[in-house]
């Protein structure tokens, strides 16, 4: 088991744009099952590689019984309707604020034999392929939100135990809003 630890809000690894994988070896192997191993948890919906400390472009998920990871993802297809759930982060760990995003949503990239990936997803699903693939272009989900709603999410960040290295919430799946668990 290869569990990470994940980076916090306020590391510079999440908000510097990824690598492509171009290497396809025994150490993009390592990345994917440490990806795969961190994000089978309960109230993980994804897990971005910046949030295990690597600026290589590739995430996991775990959304509605699916497990799985892509490599070198890029945003293919998002759809005009909306969705404005709330939405945490566990790299921003006990905050959620609503955040709009695209209904669905279609990812492609590649597989670790360098084979093409398409993802499509809706709800959830949809929700975290695009989450995830902000943290590889150096966002986070605060900085899609409106004026108002990050000046208070940066002000509850700095006042969040967690922020100036203490522990971090407890986060129980019971905790999590129901919408949207914990989205990497």
């Amino acid at each position: 088991m290869s569990k990470r630890p994940i980076v916090r809000f306020g590391d510079p690894v999440l908000t510097t744009r990824t690598t492509p994988i171009t290497r396809f070896d025994a150490h993009t192997d390592r990345l994917v099952r440490d990806l795969l191993d961190t994000v089978d948890a309960p109230g993980h919906a994804g897990v971005a590689a910046t949030q295990i400390g690597v600026g290589l472009r590739a995430f996991s998920y775990n959304v509605d019984g699916r497990i799985g990871y892509v490599i070198n993802p890029e945003i293919a297809e998002l759809s005009e309707e909306k969705q404005d759930d709330e939405e945490g982060c566990l790299s921003v760990p006990g905050l959620w604020y609503p955040t709009e995003r695209a209904m669905h949503a279609v990812v492609t990239g590649v597989d670790r034999r360098n084979e093409p990936v398409t993802l499509r997803g809706s709800g959830l699903m949809a929700r975290a392929l695009q989450h995830e693939t902000d943290h590889l272009d150096g966002m986070v989900y605060l900085d899609r939100l409106d004026r108002e709603t990050r000046r208070r999410a940066l002000r509850d960040v700095r006042e969040s135990p967690w922020f100036l290295g203490s522990e971090p919430p407890a986060q129980t799946p019971s905790r999590l809003p129901s919408a949207f668990g914990g989205l990497s």
